[in-house]
This record gives structure tokens, C-alpha cells and sequence, in this order.
């Protein structure tokens, strides 16, 4: 029987730090979608880096401690700050 393989402290911490601003976007399009603002945004973002985190995995070959799936990760940590930045100065 095969067994999973293990992960390592970094494939953990990068997979749950890539999880963080999936969850965010996905209550921003709840959100959006109930208030009829920025809706076009947040559909878009959670498929852009659903394309984009499943992307670089292939690429990667799975490892979630790639530097080309942190770049995804950083990047969408990035659109957050963007996006939290363009509230606040809204407001």
C-alpha cells in the first residue's frame, strides 16, 4: 500500500499561507456578490489564482516550497494589500 508522501515544514507553511488569500477571496465574492460590488473582481481572482496556483505546482512538480509557486503565493498576498489599500481609501 502506498502511503502519502511526507511534506516538509516549508511545503506546509507555504501550502497554508497560499490557502490564506484563497479563503479571502472566496468570502470577498460572498460578499460581492450579496452587496453588487466589485463582483467582476471578486470572480476573477479566485479563478486566477486557482489557474494560477494549479500552474505552478505542474510546473513545480508539486512542491509547494517551488520558488515559482511562492511567487504565486507573494503575488496574491499582494493583490490583498492592493485591495484592502483601495477600501480604506474609499471609505
Amino acid at each position: 500500500m502506498n502511503s502519502a508522501p511526507q511534506l516538509t515544514p516549508a511545503q506546509k507553511r507555504w501550502g497554508l499561507a497560499a490557502t490564506a488569500p484563497f479563503l479571502l477571496s472566496i468570502l470577498l465574492l460572498g460578499i460581492a456578490l450579496n452587496t453588487g460590488h466589485l463582483v467582476a473582481f471578486a470572480i476573477g481572482w479566485p479563478l486566477l489564482m486557482a489557474f494560477g496556483y494549479y500552474g505552478s505546482l505542474q510546473m513545480a512538480k508539486g512542491d509547494l516550497a517551488h520558488p515559482l509557486f511562492k511567487t504565486q503565493v507573494i503575488l496574491h498576498y499582494t493583490v490583498l494589500v492592493l485591495l484592502v489599500a483601495l477600501l480604506v481609501r474609499s471609505q
